[in-house]
């Protein structure tokens, strides 16, 4: 085989080994975009989750009522082992997951953190109940229309608890 001949194949060679790494270093636009859902629904689960924790630890610390203190050690139970479940599926498939909640619910939970009393449980209440109102709508949407078959799973799991906590929410004292 000619010098020359051998060249041209090395090149060849280069140049093929360039743009298949170069076909595997990204996902195809039309695959990113189709887990562009997926993906915010792991950002915005997991900040609601992380929400729910914060709160739940301000309702079994400062709730007036038993009911209210059981029912926030509920959701920081609760939150928590799902937030985990949710961290471990989406670590898997390179998804971020929130590290914090969004700040609109930051905001409430300090507002809520400095009732008291029967002022503290009613607050509580109402951000419980408005906020498993809103994820029980973004995990039904996951549930049925999610491309991820691993996530859609996670979101059809998990929304009767959600539901469970809804009413439970809606059972607690107010003023």
């Amino acid at each position: 085989m000619s010098q020359s001949r051998s060249r041209v194949l090395i090149l060849a060679a280069a140049v093929s080994m360039s743009f298949g790494a170069a076909a595997f270093a990204q996902p195809p636009a039309d695959m990113a975009a189709s887990t562009a859902p997926d993906a915010a629904f792991v950002k915005k689960a997991s900040a609601a989750g992380l929400a729910e924790v914060t709160l739940g630890k301000l309702g079994a610390e400062k709730g007036a009522s038993s009911d209210v203190k059981t029912f926030g050690q509920t959701m920081v139970d609760d939150h928590t082992k799902a937030g985990d479940e949710l961290k471990t599926i989406a670590a898997a498939k390179s998804i971020p997951v929130s590290t914090a909640p969004m700040p609109a619910d930051a905001t409430a939970a300090a507002s809520i953190g400095k009732k008291d009393g029967a002022a503290f449980d009613t607050a509580f209440k109402t951000k419980m109940v408005a906020d498993h109102e809103k994820v029980i709508k973004l995990f039904t949407t996951e549930s049925s229309t999610g491309k991820d078959p691993e996530l859609k799973a996670f979101a059809t799991k998990t929304l009767p608890t959600l539901q469970h906590h809804l009413e439970m929410a809606k059972q607690l004292p107010s003023k």
